[in-house]
């Protein structure tokens, strides 16, 4: 069965640079940057779009491509548009970027990585995983994801979070790490390396269609919701990445001040993290919004 694209249009800090995000991997192993046609002789699809006037800088990523635009057109004149034209180019099963027959492909690494919650490890590899985040609480929700169905077929997988280049395993109290971290860690560098793709289109599809960003915020949130996503988005979720957690906003109450949000990953059911967690993102919520917020409430995912 052939891949069908999508593109979700993505502003970013950038006024004059757009990203334009697939549902599919489009250059897995390399990221490209492309300042004109000669520089893009590798690239087809940036050698098309260079023949546009207005295009000044392609990027080809991982699960994006970005483009850079002069000042003589808005976005608002050509971004859907440009989506369309890369719709079509990748459904028509063109190449992005050449492959050199020549380049050895990057070899696969999986480490495990202590978590503070003592039922969660964090399984790390040196190339991206999935383009978006994913929770699943079990073998039925990981229907369309092949690799959380495959942890899941082993009896102590309790849970499996996973966010760019980790995979977050919650287990079971049956077994120990010391005996099941190698097995977890072969069965994910296996997967990787079969070149299959950890979570079907429809799903990163659907994940990134509810996610709020920093960047493209949704219409029926008010300004100071908005305000909490970026504060969370910059100086909380880093930190708790590192943990193997994630940290999502889900609402805010004018009228109470309260803000509540979810623990997913590593910060689920950790003894520590939703006293700690909550009374952080509390205080420097505090400080940095003063008084429009009286309380951080906090939900494991």
């Amino acid at each position: 069965m052939e891949k069908e694209y999508t593109i979700t249009i993505i502003p970013t800090n950038n006024p004059n640079i757009m990203k334009f995000e697939t549902n599919h991997f489009v250059s897995p192993h390399k990221n490209y940057e492309f300042k004109n046609i000669d520089e893009a002789k590798e690239s087809p699809l940036a050698q098309q779009l260079f023949h546009l006037p207005f295009i000044k800088t392609v990027y080809v990523a991982s699960n994006f491509i970005g483009i850079e635009k002069y000042d003589i057109v808005g976005w608002e004149d050509i971004k859907d548009s440009l989506a369309q034209q890369l719709v079509e180019y990748l459904n028509a099963g063109q190449a992005v970027v050449a492959q050199d027959p020549n380049e050895v492909p990057q070899a696969i690494t999986v480490y495990a990585e202590n978590t503070p919650n003592p039922a969660v490890m964090k399984y790390v590899a040196n190339k991206l995983i999935v383009p978006a985040l994913f929770e699943f609480k079990n073998i039925d929700e990981a229907k369309d994801a092949p690799l959380a169905k495959k942890l899941f077929m082993l009896p102590f997988v309790k849970e499996v979070f996973m966010d760019q280049n980790y995979v977050s395993i919650t287990k079971y109290d049956v077994a120990e790490w010391e005996e099941i971290s190698s097995e977890l860690r072969e069965l994910i560098r296996t997967f990787m390396m079969s070149g299959a793709e950890a979570v079907g289109a429809t799903t990163v599809q659907k994940e990134k269609a509810k996610a709020p960003s920093t960047l493209l915020h949704g219409s029926d949130l008010d300004d100071t919701s908005k305000q909490i996503i970026d504060i969370l988005e910059e100086h909380v979720k880093p930190a708790v990445a590192s943990d193997g957690g994630n940290i999502m906003f889900e609402s805010y109450d004018a009228q109470t001040k309260k803000v509540h949000v979810v623990l997913q990953g590593a910060c689920s059911g950790c003894p520590s993290s939703t006293f700690t967690l909550k009374n952080g993102i509390e205080n420097m919520l505090k400080n940095m919004m003063g008084d429009k917020i009286q309380e951080v409430v906090a939900i494991n995912g």
